[in-house]
């Protein structure tokens, strides 16, 4: 009888055995899964990288700087003034990827006149940091906003396409790629942040 019993609990320590181990296993595999995941998560929605073409964004940003986009950011809000945003013109996946600043949203009012930006009326609050603006384009006269819509420009007015072109207009949320957040300084390998949402809207 005693050997019996002592059998019986033989056996079940080695399936309690067995269990723990295939348990681990599970534990580990869980936890690379996991790990890979996570990465893919980071690396889609932080570590996406572009490089900017040309000078239109000087002396904010630079061509072939290298540029990091958050596709995070605008899932849980939406673009403020200031952001300078990443995008496709009309979604045309043939060409390169246009970076330029948010001056206005959705409902403003936006005209340039002389030179100068207006948004509901108003000048913007830093104009003297832009140049006069030599073409303004589809906003020679009062143009309002639509729904999720958005109005961008070049720091560096003078030079690219922005949303005064006929070819590219208001730019739709839907073809926002996400927000420049991080940039490879010029010349090295330092990051540099790059902040979100400076007001740009009229005082």
């Amino acid at each position: 009888m005693s050997r019996r019993t002592q059998g019986l609990n033989f056996r079940k320590k080695r399936y309690k055995l067995e269990s723990d181990s295939f348990m681990e296993v599970v534990r580990y595999i869980f936890g690379i899964l996991a790990a890979i995941g996570l990465a893919l998560f980071l690396v889609h929605n932080w570590g996406h990288k572009t490089s900017v073409i040309g000078s239109s964004m000087e002396t904010s940003l630079y061509n072939g700087q290298t540029i990091y986009i958050s596709k995070f950011s605008y899932l849980l809000s939406k673009p403020r003034y200031g952001d300078i945003v990443v995008f496709l013109p009309n979604g045309n996946e043939h060409t390169h990827y246009y970076i330029k600043r948010v001056v206005a949203l959705p409902g403003d009012t936006v005209q340039i006149s002389a030179g100068r930006l207006y948004i509901n009326d108003e000048p913007e609050s830093n104009a003297d940091k832009y140049d006069l603006m030599e073409d303004p384009g589809i906003a020679e006269n009062p143009l309002t906003l639509g729904e999720d819509e958005y109005f961008v420009l070049g720091d560096n007015r003078n030079n690219g396409e922005d949303s005064r072109s006929g070819n590219i207009g208001p730019l739709n949320i839907n073809l926002i790629e996400g927000r420049a957040w991080f940039k490879l300084t010029k010349g090295d390998s330092k990051f540099g942040y790059i902040g979100r949402g400076d007001k740009e809207k009229g005082k």
